[in-house]
């Protein structure tokens, strides 16, 4: 059975401990801060299970009996890899690219280091097993998975071992027969709130002695001990649709995970106190690949919206026929059109990795290092277009409901092509994509959630083919010599 948004919701209903605002949440799913999104992440599993969907979100378990989403599937070549992307970008479509880690994005990492789990197998074969048999569950029970795959900040110039506080970071305190147990801190849960389980580990760098901290491991957010800190609310604030559009369901929220003497058994365990293997599993796998694939596929969506923004702007201003504006309407158009292409080039270029084919990963790396210096750019140039239609609106909603204020919001409200109240509504969305509190968290979030811009800069300076660049360059030094000016 496919699952659907009920179902979801109904598994979030965990007692899981969620501390917002000085206080625990009792209810994720019908708490102010949170039931909005949850109903959108319902959505996404409402739109799964329609019977006209089946056979475009969904495919044969070929190792079991039923259909998983196409999040979870592993393709085998060229056009299976399409087909699956075409999946990804009907969900994101739902959300418009807002939900950053919808449950496509750790689906795709847990896919990545199942199809390289003979990297695991030759760390250890009991972690191999418990690798594949999680990602096996996880398919088959349809699990929304988050991650967190960062320490704490603390001091940067320190190792994690030498912070001045032992508990900050996420490490084994204890290790028996039954399991590991984990005391201290993970960022970034991002979509935690409203996800099953949280796969823990760390993308960063770990120095010698830390190896404590060098974990890979899967648990239930409703875990004993498990405490989630969850950021200011955006949702919260936005108790208006009309107002603020997208921060009203989309705010997937951002949690700091403390883990106060968590017990994590060995059939969750993938990897135990290795820092060598940290690395691998991202890099020596697909996995890395793989996740950030899924999130380049996101973001084009997200372009388009965002294109499609600026062009409406230009629309309801009357401006859209002004040389000037046109100009960077197309300069708008070649950025959504790159980041659609490399998508696609990172498809065509693929490679197979054993039985599996998997994007390319330099045309991936490069596109991140150039999506991350173009989301603002495209910020910008939205405020541009907007000038201040997008601040000079009424208050609230609720100024629609005193008959004087709506005369007046008649009559200054005007646009070319929208009535009054549809100017308003329109500009709405746009400050609440562009400038509101939310969407600088987005901002933010599509400048550094692959990293910091030195990491993914070297990541694509490791994957390029400096060979064979160097080699055009000497075969044209090598076509003539001093021999030739004498």
């Amino acid at each position: 059975m496919i699952k659907t948004g009920e179902q979801h919701t109904q598994s979030l209903r965990d007692g899981r401990q969620i501390y917002l605002d000085g206080g625990v949440v009792d209810d994720v799913t019908s708490h102010p801060a949170f039931r909005n999104v949850v109903a959108s992440v319902g959505k996404l599993y409402d739109f799964q299970s329609r019977p006209e969907n089946r056979e475009l979100m969904t495919f044969e378990i070929p190792d079991g009996e039923g259909r998983a989403n196409r999040i979870w599937q592993l393709p085998k070549t060229y056009e299976d890899l399409v087909t699956r992307r075409r999946a990804l970008v009907a969900w994101t479509e739902l959300h418009g690219g807002f939900l950053g880690r919808a449950p496509d994005h750790v689906a795709s990492c847990i896919s990545g280091m199942y199809i390289g789990r003979d990297v695991f197998a030759a760390y250890d074969g009991d972690r191999a097993a418990a690798l594949a048999d999680y990602y096996r569950h996880a398919r088959d029970n349809e699990l929304y998975l988050t991650y967190v795959i960062i320490n704490p900040q603390a001091d940067r110039s320190k190792a994690a071992h030498e912070q001045s506080n032992e508990a900050l970071t996420a490490g084994v305190v204890d290790r028996d027969g039954e399991g590991l147990t984990i005391h201290g801190a993970k960022m970034l849960a991002t979509g935690g709130v409203v996800a099953n389980e949280v796969f823990v580990t760390c993308i960063q760098p770990l120095q010698p002695g830390d190896a404590r901290f060098a974990l890979s491991f899967a648990i239930p957010m409703n875990a004993k001990g498990l405490k989630i800190l969850s950021r200011k609310s955006y949702e919260a604030q936005a108790p208006s649709e009309f107002d603020n559009p997208l921060s009203h369901r989309f705010d997937e929220n951002d949690a700091v995970l403390f883990f106060d003497n968590v017990k994590v058994p060995w059939e969750r365990v993938f990897i135990d106190q290795d820092v060598e293997m940290c690395q691998k599993q991202f890099h020596a796998t697909p996995a890395h690949v793989y996740q950030n694939y899924q999130a380049q596929v996101r973001l084009m969506v997200k372009m388009k919206f965002l294109i499609g923004l600026g062009h409406k702007i230009t629309e309801t201003n009357g401006t859209t026929n002004f040389p000037q504006v046109r100009e960077t309407l197309g300069q708008l158009a070649a950025h959504g059109a790159m980041v659609e292409a490399m998508v696609q080039a990172m498809e065509v270029k693929g490679t197979m990795f054993g039985d599996y084919y998997v994007p390319d990963r330099h045309t991936l790396y490069a596109a991140q290092v150039l999506t991350q210096q173009l989301y603002p750019q495209v910020m910008a140039t939205l405020r541009d277009l907007a000038g201040g239609g997008m601040i000079m609106l009424p208050s609230s909603v609720a100024d629609f409901t005193n008959p004087e204020l709506r005369d007046l919001i008649g009559i200054t409200q005007q646009s070319p092509v929208l009535g009054s109240e549809d100017r308003v509504k329109f500009f709405k969305l746009a400050w609440d994509a562009v400038g509101s509190e939310f969407a600088s968290r987005h901002t933010q979030y599509e400048m550094f959630y692959a990293g910091a811009t030195f990491v993914t800069k070297n990541h694509s300076y490791r994957t390029y083919d400096w060979d064979h660049g160097k080699d055009l360059v000497d075969s044209i030094l090598d076509s003539y010599d001093l021999n030739d000016e004498t």
